[in-house]
């Protein structure tokens, strides 16, 4: 055995634990899963493939999967550099800057949905200016829905990177920049590798947390099924009228994120092998 594999074992062998601890870890356990439980076990398991053949299911998925990885890309595109410039320059209210950044993470996703409104509607700050310009129009659009789950999803992105960066040594930066490279170059042929753990796992969690909205999403681009309605809205609906429906898509989006969850590494957040 390796001292870094024993190193790693170490750390996760702790011995026995508290029964102070036992007990309230498993009441939480049980408070996560027994909801998780109820879905599966009280499914209509023998109504599933008539709902699943229903082509409003494969619209609102098609739409769902297409949104969340177009408003993934624009997280990657927008929230990797925003994370540099939080971990790696220094300036006045840097801290400032990083708590507006984080905000969406605890600002009600209809409350950003309004907001979106305030910013990008037609009567919006920068949404005028779209529709007079160039006669671009987002809300209640396909690419309303996409900036919506972008708007929601970049925190995780930005966090996740941002931690990565912070943990990744400077040093092989500085060394890149004693042989002539630019920063920009340093950035993209020694950080961004050293740090693609770090935005692998962020983007992740960005495209699940997309995958999920629906506050912002209902707000900021309606419920108009083939166009915004994602799968998230497409269970509220049938939850109205149609429970049983509303199990099967919501069973849908359990596997959809129980895969996500099985594709995530250990190395991806941790930098070690499994």
């Amino acid at each position: 055995m390796t001292t870094g594999a024993a190193t790693a074992k170490g750390r996760r062998s702790t011995g026995r634990a508290p029964l102070a601890l036992l007990v309230p870890a498993a009441a939480g356990l049980v408070f996560l899963l027994l909801p998780l439980a109820a879905l599966v076990l009280r499914a209509p398991w023998s109504e599933l493939p008539t709902q699943l053949g229903e082509p409003r299911v494969w619209e609102a998925l098609r739409l769902s999967l297409l949104s969340a990885t177009a408003a993934t890309a624009l997280c990657l595109v927008l929230g990797v550099p925003l994370a540099w410039v939080l971990a790696r320059t220094d300036f006045p209210g840097r801290g400032l800057l990083r708590a507006l950044v984080t905000l969406p993470l605890v600002l009600p996703p209809v409350v950003g949905g309004v907001a979106l409104l305030m910013a990008l509607g037609r009567d919006g700050l920068v949404g005028r200016l779209l529709d007079d310009w160039f006669g671009v129009t987002l809300p209640f659009t396909t690419a309303g829905v996409i900036v919506a789950e972008a708007f929601v999803a970049m925190p995780f992105l930005v966090i996740s990177v941002e931690g990565t960066l912070r943990a990744a040594d400077p040093r092989f930066e500085e060394a890149a920049a004693t042989l002539g490279a630019s920063r920009f170059t340093a950035f993209r042929r020694v950080t961004l590798p050293l740090i693609a753990p770090g935005v692998a796992a962020g983007a992740v969690l960005a495209w699940a947390r997309a995958l999920g909205e629906f506050g912002a999403t209902i707000t900021f681009a309606g419920n108009f099924p083939g166009r915004t309605q994602t799968m998230p809205l497409a269970v509220y609906l049938a939850l109205q009228s149609d429970p049983a429906a509303a199990a099967a898509l919501s069973l849908v989006l359990l596997a959809v994120s129980v895969a996500v969850l099985g594709a995530m590494r250990e190395r991806w957040t941790t930098g070690v092998g499994a």
